[in-house]
């Protein structure tokens, strides 16, 4: 499975090889960008949603709830984008792409994301408490990956 992956993207990383992007831009480009998308991005979509999960100020609570609505789908598309982004950085430097914790970090955080975008666009079966609570604490645990995959995304591009 790993070479059909390999061999499926191959022709795609060509492409973006083919435009003789400085290597460092190939190396740290991915890092850079998806570091202000994770502690920016995830960090706003964390706090508006808790806020608008525990403000007493029910007009605070409606503008959490409004902006967090507004960022986590540009979230999702933004972070999904970036994986792929930096499946494509791996194949391009030649390295591995399944031996990597953080392969495999961005990969749950996509996929709790997912679940999260679902559960949301489900409007949480019926507006249930306990999946607002679910999609509260999943997207907590995603923001808290996502600051773990960072961390093994800068040791990863320091030992390639």
């Amino acid at each position: 499975m790993k070479e059909t992956i390999r061999e499926f993207l191959q022709p795609i990383a060509d492409i973006f090889s083919s435009f003789n992007t400085p290597e460092s831009i190939v190396h740290w480009g991915h890092p850079f960008f998806m570091g202000i998308v994770i502690f920016a991005m995830g960090s706003a979509v964390g706090i508006t949603g808790w806020r608008s999960r525990i403000s007493e100020d029910q007009e605070l609570k409606q503008t959490n709830k409004g902006n967090h609505r507004k960022i986590a789908p540009w979230l999702f598309l933004f972070i999904t984008m970036g994986y792929s982004g930096g499946v494509l950085s791996l194949i391009m430097q030649g390295q591995p792409i399944f031996e990597s914790p953080h392969f495999w970090t961005g990969s749950t955080v996509i996929g709790l994301l997912g679940l999260n975008g679902l559960i949301s666009i489900t409007g949480f079966g019926g507006n249930k408490e306990g999946l607002r609570t679910a999609h509260a604490y999943l997207g907590s645990i995603a923001l808290v990956i996502m600051f773990v995959h960072a961390l093994l995304g800068l040791k990863l591009g320091l030992s390639i």
